[in-house]
Formats: structure tokens, sequence, C-alpha cells
């Protein structure tokens, strides 16, 4: 397990590489090694190197070929008129702490690899002879971890014929082009995608933000998702698990959905929740371009809020098996446009679904409210939830959920400026059972709604309108409203 150092300015080609006393002086000499499992290539900190570093050996499970950094400063950086880092079956390889910028290729090309972690990596202004930013096809177990891509032409993740692939943590802003995308996957299984931030509004002719083609047992969640011609495309999937995002911004077709699936391909098992959909054209369209027949079937939505959306929350208009139901809808939101063959099949049920005021409600973090210990806990199923003292149960006339407690509620729970959390729970379950898709049990989906008001006066009051029959009207979803500081929102 040798350490080699590379430093562009001081070292040369002719010393030993062992020590940050005498490294190398470029990838030529780093190339000409046969890299052993455990080894590490280290470029000094505030360097720059022009070339195309090439990996041509394998490290173990064990232990991997690391490529990385020393010393104290700025990232060292490679530029390169091909691709920043390339490989071809090089295995168990971790790239960390350096800066890949201005390449005429991809910042990181990777094909028939496994165990690859890319981890701290910034990848800037990439791609300018063809299309491409972190590239891998064909393998297995690709980590991209806590990196940031910038203003690349073509996507900034492409991921083709992967068998696991975890994306933590990742800023992905600026992808280029006309079919470029912040990331797509394709023909991948065992996806994780979490805690991303992903921003294609400053893109130019940008094509969508997260594209998944033909994805099987995937986890999108926790992630924020802007612009683009649509938010997430995972059009012909199997056990996917859509969650706990925020997707907003998207737009510039008729078409623009925050969650598209149903085209190219049969979609099965998703499970669509507590995702924050707002400011777009549709919320989730099940959909198709052409007349192709494909299994649509499984597909649970729930627990979702839809906001300032130009079009309809819900869209089918092929044939569809799932359901739609305990979700938030902005008053000034459609909650659904479903194909009349599919209301008539009764294969897609609409249910229990809440309607709030429109532009009254801003989703936020618990810790970035004013209150984080207390909320208002809504439910539209059958029963009693209660959260710090405050217990709004379902039953059948509203009078009844105000009582005599309601001047007391908002100071005993420290709740001011107006800021209440609100909470939605379910039918099974307080709180997420594993990320199977559609296993039934519906946890907490809705962090946060911010209230305003006048700052004044304490009063929380709560209307219920049920629902009148199976098949809903858009009057037919219940309606929650809620009065603090004596005024009705």
């Amino acid at each position: 397990m040798t350490v080699y150092y590379v430093n562009s300015a001081t070292g040369s080609n002719t010393n030993a590489g062992t020590s940050a006393d005498a490294p190398f002086a470029s990838f030529w000499a780093v190339e000409n090694l046969k890299l052993q499992p455990g080894d590490s290539v280290l470029l000094a900190a505030g360097t720059v190197y022009n070339d195309q570093l090439d990996l041509k050996y394998s490290g173990t499970v064990a232990a991997p070929i690391t490529i990385g950094s020393y010393g104290v400063g700025d990232a060292p950086v490679i530029h390169s008129p091909n691709d920043g880092i390339h490989s071809l079956y090089a295995s168990n390889i971790v790239i960390e702490n350096i800066k890949i910028s201005d390449t005429g290729g991809a910042a990181i090309y990777g094909g028939y690899v496994s165990n690859w972690t890319v981890r701290n990596v910034e990848v800037d202004h990439t791609g300018l002879t063809k299309s491409g930013s972190i590239t891998f096809r064909t393998g297995s177990n690709i980590t991209i971890e806590n990196s940031t891509i910038n203003d690349v032409n073509g996507d900034g993740i492409w991921i083709e014929k992967i068998k696991g692939v975890t994306l933590l943590n990742n800023t992905v802003t600026n992808a280029h082009g006309t079919a470029a995308d912040a990331v797509q996957l394709n023909d991948s299984s065992n996806i994780v995608i979490s805690g991303n931030y992903f921003d294609q509004t400053g893109a130019v002719t940008p094509k969508g933000v997260l594209t998944l083609v033909r994805p099987v047992d995937a986890v999108i969640e926790g992630n924020t998702i802007i612009g683009g011609g649509f938010g997430i495309s995972a059009q012909a999937g199997t056990n996917i698990a859509i969650q706990d995002n925020d997707i907003s911004g998207y737009g510039g077709y008729s078409w623009s959905y925050a969650i598209g699936l149903g085209d190219s391909g049969d979609t099965r098992n998703y499970d669509i929740s507590g995702n924050y959909i707002h400011d777009g054209v549709w919320g989730v369209a099940i959909s198709s371009a052409g007349t192709a027949t494909y299994v649509r079937e499984g597909i649970d939505i729930y627990g979702n809020l839809f906001d300032d959306l130009t079009q309809a929350a819900l869209k089918i208009d092929r044939p569809a098996s799932g359901s739609f139901h305990d979700n938030f809808i902005a008053s000034d939101v459609t909650p659904y446009s479903i194909s009349p063959s599919v209301i008539a099949a009764g294969t897609f049920p609409v249910s229990d679904n809440t309607t709030i005021e429109a532009g009254l409600t801003t989703l936020a973090s618990a810790d970035s409210l004013v209150a984080t210990d207390a909320s208002v806990s809504l439910m539209s199923d059958a029963g009693l939830t209660s959260h710090d003292g405050i217990n709004l149960a379902s039953d059948k006339t509203g009078s009844d959920k105000v009582g005599a407690h309601q001047n007391d509620l908002v100071g005993e729970n420290g709740i001011s400026d107006g800021t209440l959390l609100l909470r939605h729970f379910g039918e099974a379950a307080f709180e997420k059972h594993g990320l199977t898709p559609g296993n039934g049990d519906h946890g907490v989906t809705i962090e946060a709604a911010d209230l305003t008001g006048p700052e004044s006066g304490n009063g929380i009051s709560f209307h219920e309108t049920a629902p009148l029959s199976s098949h809903h009207t858009e009057s037919d979803t219940p309606i929650f409203s809620i009065h603090q500081d004596g005024v009705l929102h």
C-alpha cells in the first residue's frame, strides 16, 4: 500500500514519487506504475494538470485504489482536451477531494467498472467538445456523494446499465443542452437518490432534471428538484418509491410534469408520497405519447402537497390502476384530470384528499419554523391523532373539533408569528416502514405549512366536508379550513 505524490509545480518524473519532498510532476509517471490494491495517488493542493489521467489497474473491496489530494490550499485541478479521468475495466476505485474543469469530454468516465466512489469532487465546465460530465456505463456499485457539478454540456450525471447506484447529497446545476438532464440513469437497478439538490433553472435549453429509463428497485427521496421541462421522469419502472422531494419551477411545455410515468414500457408498483409539488404545470402525470399498450398498475399516490399548478394535481389519460388519496391540494389547483374510461373502469379511485386555501401554504423544514415542538394533526381517516396536546378528531361535524380549549391551544404550544406545523397521517401507521413501495404503511408525509395571518389572537377552528361518492368531482374533496387569530384562511 504505497502513497504516490504528484506536484506539477515542483515535481519531477525522475523522482521516486513516494514522498511529498520528491513528487512526480505529471500523470505520465503515474500511468507507468502498476498500481496495487490500497495504493493512493495524491495531487498537491493548488496544482493544475493539463492531461487525462488513465486508470488501468484495480484495487480490492477492502483495499481500493484512491485518487485524492494532499497539502493545504485549493483542490488540485485536472484540465484535459479529452476526459479528466478515464478508465475501462478497473474496479474498486475512490476519487476524492479534487476538481475537474474545462475538459473536452467527461469529467470522469468509467466503462465496465464496479465499486467506484466519487466523493467531494467539484466538476465545472466540462464536455466542451463532446457532451459529458460524470459517466459510468456497464458495471455495478457506483456511489457519487457530496460532489458539485455545474455548468456542463450534456447530462450532469449519466449512468447506464449499472446494478447498484447511490447518489447522496450532491449538487448538480445547469446541465446545458436540448437532450441534457441534471441526472439520467438508463437500465439500472438498486438505486438510491437521496438528499441531492438538482437545479436546471439556469441551463440553456435543458430537457429535464431527473430521468430514469426502465429503472428497477429505486428510491428517490429528500431531494430538491428545480426547473427543466419536467421534474422526475420515471416512465417505465418497477418498484419505485418517490418520497419527500421538493419539486418546483418546471415548465415550458403543455405536458410538463413534476412526476411522470406510464410511457415507454410497463409501469409497476410506484409509491409516490410526501412530495411538495409546486410552481409548475401538471403534478403527477400518468400518460403516454403514443397508442402502445403498456401495463400501469400498483400506483399509490398519497400524502403529497400540490400548490400553484396551472394544470391538475393528477393527470391520467391512459389505462392505469392505483389510488390517489390523502393528498393536500391548494384550492386553486384542479385536483385531477382523469380519462372517462378510467373513471368508468373504477381502477383508480380518488378519496380523502384535503383542500387547503391557496397562497397560504409554504412547505418548510421543521427546524426552520418558529414553533418546532407543536403541530396540528389533521386526519381524513377514521380515528384520533394527537400531538403536543392538540387533538383534532375525524368526526362528522367541524364544531366538535374546536371545543372549549381552542383559546388556549396556540399559547400553550408556543406557536407564534402565524406559523403552525401541519402533519398528515394515513390510515395504517404513524411512521414509514421501510422503502418498499406499495406496502400500505402510509406514514408522516407532509412536514410543515406556514399559515400567514395577524399576530394577535390565538383561535383555531376546523371544518371538514366529507366526500359524497366513490367517483369524485372537484367539489367532492374534503375541505379543511383553519381559523387562526380570528381570521378565516
